[in-house]
């Protein structure tokens, strides 16, 4: 089998995982906002998350959501070294949400459904023990979108859970698979493309997620520079959007669908 048609197959097989993905099992609600939301998220949470990313929201009076692996506490990721049991204590006393990512950074499309929800509850019970009081609203999935089984499994345990997709949650989203923007400073024009999709949020009145790894001076392939971040963070305050953790924008647009 030639390279081409191996691409091509190989491409085949990921739009239909996505199409699964998206189409399958989901938990709708409309969004009805007098006010967009954005919402800023770090997967893995390595210590530059809290450091840095975390320290730029707070200057502009803002509070995120760190999508925690409780089994890598301290280990080393490729995103940098992944944060303490302090640097959790110190986000949450700082008013910054903790979510699930599972214990142990399980693939959502090539984990069996059942291993994958094993590693949910375990994330959830580590919790319990290093941060008494503390609870998972929110998930994220690792890797990728999940398989449907998964999704409808998952779904059932928290307010809300998000992916992927470089897109705005707008008219109406999925709380079983959020929609949300990587930033990615090794992209070309990655702020340029944040901005206009603030700016397109605003007309929309949507829910706009931002997602990221690590925010450092030189970060990794999956993270992005201090500089962008700040960039993105003081664009999004300037724009008159809500800026919200993950689980207070849901309970917002839960209340506001209501009525």
């Amino acid at each position: 089998m030639s390279t081409i048609i191996k691409k091509s197959l190989a491409r085949l097989e990921r739009k239909l995982r996505q199409t699964q993905s998206v189409f399958l099992y989901r938990r709708s609600v409309p969004i009805k906002l007098a006010t967009p939301i954005i919402s800023f998220t770090f997967d893995d949470t390595p210590q530059t998350a809290f450091t840095h990313g975390g320290a730029i929201l707070e200057t502009y009076g803002a509070r995120g959501t760190f999508f925690v692996c409780l089994g890598m506490l301290e280990a080393s990721s490729p995103s940098g070294t992944i944060a303490s049991r302090l640097d959790l204590l110190r986000a949450v006393e700082q008013g910054h949400e903790l979510g699930c990512h599972t214990f142990d950074h399980r693939d959502s499309w090539e984990t069996l459904p059942h291993v994958f929800q094993m590693s949910v509850h375990e994330n959830r019970k580590a919790l319990n023990r290093l941060c008494p009081g503390i609870v998972f609203d929110s998930f994220a999935y690792p890797l990728c979108d999940p398989r449907p089984a998964t999704k409808r499994l998952v779904g059932n345990l928290f307010k809300c859970c998000r992916g992927g997709g470089q897109a705005i949650n707008s008219g109406s989203a999925d709380l079983n698979l959020l929609k949300s923007f990587f930033i990615d400073s090794h992209k070309r024009g990655c702020s340029d493309s944040a901005f206009r999709l603030i700016d397109r949020n605003c007309g929309l009145k949507g829910w706009f997620i931002f997602a990221t790894h690590d925010v450092d001076k030189n970060p990794s392939e999956y993270g992005c520079t201090r500089d962008d971040f700040r960039e993105i963070v003081a664009y999004a305050a300037s724009s008159g959007s809500l800026i919200l953790p993950v689980r207070k924008a849901c309970e917002l647009i839960q209340n506001e669908s209501a009525f």
